[in-house]
Order: structure tokens, then sequence, then C-alpha cells
């Protein structure tokens, strides 16, 4: 559960944003500096069929090129959606991020890389192994009348304790 803290008091470094509006500006810098127009064979920018001139990705999204964009800290960043009024900006770009680095998951190249990144910087993701262990009645049975130290014995010689 995240920490609430009381923000009436005005101690230690003042935030580098003060405003949703300024912040988002930054935000939407970073995440149009990691396209740059398509360039045919003789250096022509290639535009659609509608004269839109042609975007591809040059660099990836990431929690710590948007956090370099914004001059802050990875963790300042995050610090950010603890802030009502800049909640929704801080996780609309976390997502964006997100959905790049699950898109990775189905290419080759990408694939580790991005199964670190989102254990590692998204919430919902984790990586653990689940063991289901079941024991039949006649297991029960046949240990159900051993003493603590009779079953500490029996433990220790299957796992190759003395």
């Amino acid at each position: 559960m995240p920490k609430k803290y009381n923000y009436t008091k005005k101690t230690g470094k003042p935030r580098k944003y003060s405003s949703v509006e300024q912040f988002q500006k930054k935000v939407d810098e970073y995440f149009s500096s990691c396209y740059q127009p398509r360039v045919d064979k003789s250096g022509n920018i290639i535009h659609d069929k509608n004269g839109n001139e042609v975007l591809e990705q040059i660099r990836p999204f990431t929690m710590s090129g948007l956090a370099y964009a914004l001059d802050l800290s990875r963790v300042a960043l995050l610090n950010y959606s603890e802030r009502p009024e800049f909640v929704n900006s801080v996780m609309r770009a976390k997502r964006r991020c997100e959905v790049y680095v699950e898109e990775r998951l189905f290419d080759r190249e990408g694939c580790l890389g991005a199964k670190f990144s989102l254990i590692n910087n998204f919430d919902s993701w984790k990586d653990k192994t689940e063991t289901e262990h079941s024991l039949s009645e006649s297991t029960i049975e046949k240990f159900s009348n051993l003493s603590s130290q009779e079953l500490i014995t029996k433990a220790n010689a299957l796992i190759g304790k003395s």
C-alpha cells in the first residue's frame, strides 16, 4: 500500500515540476524523441498517401530513459505518481513503456531484456513458480502416529542428512 504523505509542510528540495502541463510536455517530448522520419536510399523523407511523414522508432521506450529526459531519477519519477495531480500523467507514460516492453516479448532479439524490464519495473509482472504438493490418505496415515523427532529423522533421511 502506498505511503500517505503530508504535503502541507515545506521541507526538502522543491519539486522539479510544479505543473502537470509542464511535466506532460516533457513526457511527450521524450516519446517524440524516440522516433525519426523514415528516409529512402536517396535520403529523402518518405511520406504516406496523406502526405504525413512516415516515422520509425529509433530508441525504445524505457522508464529510465523517460526519467533521464525529465532530469529525474527513476525513483523520483515514480514518486510523482504519489501526488494526485501527477498520477494520470505518470501512469499513462508508465503504461506506454509497459506496452512497448510487453510487445518485445514476441520478438526474438528483445525477449529476455523485455522480461527483465517487466518484472523489475511494473508491479503486476512477477516471475514466480508455483508448485502444488498433495499427500494421499495412506501417506498421511503412515506418518500421523510418528513423534516430531521421528518425523525430523525421516525428513533428514530424505534430503540426505544424517
